[in-house]
C-alpha cells in the first residue's frame, strides 16, 4: 500500500466512487473539490496496485492555531476493517503534530453509529452537547437546521 497526499486530480475518481462507498447515501455535496485544490498538504489518499481504497481530508485550523481538523474520511467497502483508516489517520497526525497541532477535531452525524464507534476507538472523545440521543452527546443544529452533529476532539 502507498500513502500519498491528494492532488486535484484524485477528485473525480474520489467523488465517482462516494456515494456508493456510503451504500447510496449521497455524501458527494460535503465533498467540494476545494478540499483537494487547497489542502492538499495535509489530505491523504492510500492506493493498492494504483487503486485509490481511502481517503481522508483534513487541515489546520487558520483560527485555533494549535488545532486541526478531519473533514472526510472514506475507505472502499471491501477494505474495511484491514487498518486501512487507521494508518490514514496516523499520517495526519503525525503531520500535523509536526506543525504544533494539540488538538484534532471532527464531526459526525448522529446516524451513522460506525464512525461514532470508529471515532471513540481511536481515542477521540465526544463533546458534551445540548442534548443526549441513546446517551451520546449531540449539538443540535451543528450544520444548519436539523442537521444535529457529534463532536469530537483528541489531544495529541
Amino acid at each position: 500500500m502507498n500513502i500519498r497526499n491528494v492532488k486535484s486530480s484524485d477528485y473525480k475518481i474520489i467523488i465517482s466512487v462516494l456515494n456508493e462507498w456510503w451504500n447510496g447515501r449521497t455524501m458527494t455535496d460535503m465533498l467540494p473539490k476545494l478540499f483537494f485544490d487547497h489542502f492538499q498538504d495535509t489530505s491523504y489518499i492510500i492506493e493498492e496496485k494504483g487503486e485509490i481504497i481511502g481517503f481522508l481530508i483534513g487541515f489546520l485550523s487558520q483560527s485555533r492555531k494549535k488545532e486541526a481538523y478531519i473533514h472526510f474520511v472514506g475507505i472502499h467497502p471491501h477494505y474495511r476493517q484491514h487498518g486501512i483508516g487507521c494508518k490514514l489517520y496516523q499520517t495526519f497526525f503525525e503531520h500535523v503534530k509536526k506543525k504544533g497541532v494539540k488538538t484534532v477535531r471532527c464531526v459526525t452525524s448522529p446516524v451513522n453509529q460506525s464512525s461514532i464507534a470508529y471515532h471513540t476507538k481511536m481515542g477521540f472523545v465526544i463533546e458534551k452537547g445540548d442534548k443526549q440521543v441513546d446517551g451520546i452527546d449531540i449539538h443540535s443544529d451543528y450544520d444548519g437546521i436539523e442537521q444535529d452533529r457529534v463532536l469530537f476532539v483528541k489531544a495529541l
